[in-house]
This record gives C-alpha cells, sequence and structure tokens, in this order.
C-alpha cells in the first residue's frame, strides 16, 4: 500500500468502528526487519486548546468527562471541526464557546501527539492576550454546567510542581505559559 517512516510498510487496513469523529482501524504492516505486525489505531481530526492570560490571570474551565468520570479543571480545548480547518480559527471559536472570551493575539506555543502509541490525534496549543467578554456559546451538556475558573498565574509553577493538574494539555500548555515567563 505505502512506505512509512524508517522502512514500515503499510499493507492493509481494516476498519473496525466509526463514531461520529473517531475511526478504529487495524494496521497490518510489515518492519523494515520484515516481521509481520498488526496494529490498533484510533484517527481523530486533531484539536486546538488556548492558555488564556486575562491580567494577572490564567482563564480555565472545569468540566465533566465521562472517561473519567471526573469533573477535570482544564484550559479550554475542542476538536477540529472540518479536516484541514484553520487551527487559529478553531482556537477562537474553542475559547468563545467554553469560557465567554474572544482573544485579540494568539500565538502558538505548544504542538504534540495526545497518545501515540494508539492514536493520530494532535494537538495545538495557543496562548491568548488581549482578551474581551463576550457571550459563551456552550455545547453540550458538560460544557452547560461547566465552572470557568480563574488561577493566579504566579500560582502555576507550585501547582505543576505539585501534580495539581491531571490533563495533559493543560499540563503542556501551562508549562509553557511558566517557561515564558521564566
Amino acid at each position: 500500500m505505502n512506505d512509512g517512516a524508517d522502512g514500515f510498510h503499510l499493507v492493509g487496513v481494516r476498519h473496525v468502528a466509526k463514531s461520529a469523529f473517531l475511526h478504529a482501524e487495524r494496521l497490518h504492516m510489515i518492519s523494515p526487519t520484515e516481521a509481520v505486525m498488526e496494529r490498533s489505531v484510533v484517527r481523530h481530526p486533531g484539536a486546538v486548546a488556548v492558555v488564556a492570560v486575562d491580567g494577572d490571570d490564567v482563564v480555565m474551565i472545569r468540566q465533566y468527562r465521562a472517561a473519567t468520570d471526573a469533573m477535570i479543571l482544564e484550559i479550554p480545548a475542542g476538536k477540529l471541526d472540518e479536516p484541514g480547518e484553520d487551527l487559529e480559527s478553531a482556537a477562537r471559536r474553542e475559547l468563545e464557546e467554553e469560557v465567554g472570551l474572544a482573544g485579540g493575539s494568539f500565538v502558538l506555543i505548544a504542538s504534540f501527539w495526545a497518545t501515540p502509541g494508539y492514536s493520530d490525534e494532535r494537538l495545538w496549543i495557543y496562548l491568548a492576550s488581549d482578551l474581551t467578554a463576550v457571550e459563551a456559546r456552550p455545547h453540550g451538556a458538560e460544557e452547560e454546567v461547566a465552572e470557568i475558573v480563574r488561577l493566579p498565574i504566579a500560582a502555576l509553577g507550585d501547582m505543576l510542581a505539585n501534580d495539581e493538574f491531571d490533563d495533559a494539555k493543560t499540563i503542556v500548555g501551562l508549562a509553557a505559559l511558566v517557561a515564558r515567563r521564566g
């Protein structure tokens, strides 16, 4: 079918399941040593997240996540709605929808694979500043009952060091902010 990275060859794909935006596939591959391999992969459209800086605070959202059955404190984020969607536009949309803020300035501060062992989900994290209040447009039951939380930027370094965040994109985004502020 095609040549992959470093001599790995994809020879077949079996579609296992499809949901609203996730697709599960079983890949049939040949390794550089000619070993036959099968790997399960979840295809994801990608996502954006926003570290929203408002004065001396960062604006976050605490919302229910069904996969963990817990309320998780996160930076605003969401999946790309369509292939090839402009990343900054998606970040602007998510910031407005989730926490009711419009950003004047957006700077990409991080990009990473979320769980490359089984998924192709990539996240792009933006730093947003020069914020203005707008009407929030929550999507789904989780966002409708979510809590907007403001944390002082000065406290983030200690909070990160004390493992006070559980969400990977939030840890990456806040650590990038703290590193930029030195």
